[in-house]
């Protein structure tokens, strides 16, 4: 994987190569440009909202070697794990695109191939696929440990964006949204979801939280005021949905 930034006054162009190629109609998705495995994001485009242009990260080899495989005790839980990890190694970045490049890494984890036709899990590979590459570039939401939602982009309206880009009706739509928020985490998927999300320096909370309200989610560090976090959801409105919506018109 190789990447490359240009940086421009506040905002920043830059490239990441990734180890598979993406879907070409994220091109419909203001900002971003695929080229097979390359992907481009201006944020100057892409984002509808940018405040504050860090993140936290852990290595993702660190987490796959020493994290991924740890086992929950009486005395430690999955959840205080991987906030005790993150504390011992996560390291504050600037390069969005070594954000993802990390994205991509906990998402390739969490959504393989591997799980199409396991069990009760009622899913596609294609399906697979585009929850693959949302949670790729959501990896570039940000939510300040006050509860602000500081970075906001198409893709934090994951169902939205993901119909666009794939062509999903509404109805195929919601269902992808429910894997994601929900269907996809029996208990073992779940854990792993919280180990791997140690790399992206937080936990993953979806933004629905009782029905598909179309909000997608973020990673949140640990001890993220999750008062104001909602607060801020339940004020967004519906002009970022409505101009997501709008790209798949184009």
């Amino acid at each position: 994987m190789t990447t490359a930034t240009t940086q421009r006054t506040n905002h920043t162009v830059f490239s990441v190569e990734l180890p598979e190629d993406f879907t070409p109609t994220w091109n419909k998705i203001d900002g971003i440009t695929v080229d097979g495995n390359q992907i481009t994001i201006d944020t100057a485009r892409y984002f509808f909202r940018y405040e504050n242009p860090t993140w936290l990260l852990v290595d993702w080899e660190l987490v796959r070697s020493e994290l991924l495989g740890v086992t929950e005790t009486s005395e430690q839980t999955i959840e205080q794990l991987a906030s005790n990890f993150i504390k011992a190694h996560g390291r504050s970045t600037n390069d969005p695109a070594k954000v993802l490049k990390t994205g991509y890494q906990v998402a390739a984890h969490i959504f393989r191939d591997d799980y199409v036709g396991v069990g009760k899990l009622d899913v596609t590979e294609h399906e697979v696929k585009a929850l693959r590459e949302a949670a790729t570039i959501m990896a570039l939401n940000k939510v300040e440990l006050t509860g602000r939602i500081a970075n906001v982009g198409p893709c934090w309206f994951f169902p939205i964006a993901t119909s666009v880009v794939f062509g999903f009706d509404e109805d195929k739509g919601k269902q992808v949204d429910e894997l994601y928020h929900g269907g996809w985490f029996n208990e073992d998927r779940r854990r792993e979801s919280v180990l791997a999300h140690a790399a992206l320096g937080g936990r993953l909370v979806h933004g629905c939280q009782a029905s598909a309200e179309m909000l997608g989610g973020t990673v949140l560090e640990y001890g993220t005021n999750l008062a104001r976090f909602t607060s801020e959801l339940g004020a967004m409105g519906d002009e970022w949905q409505d101009r997501v919506k709008a790209m798949g018109r184009k």
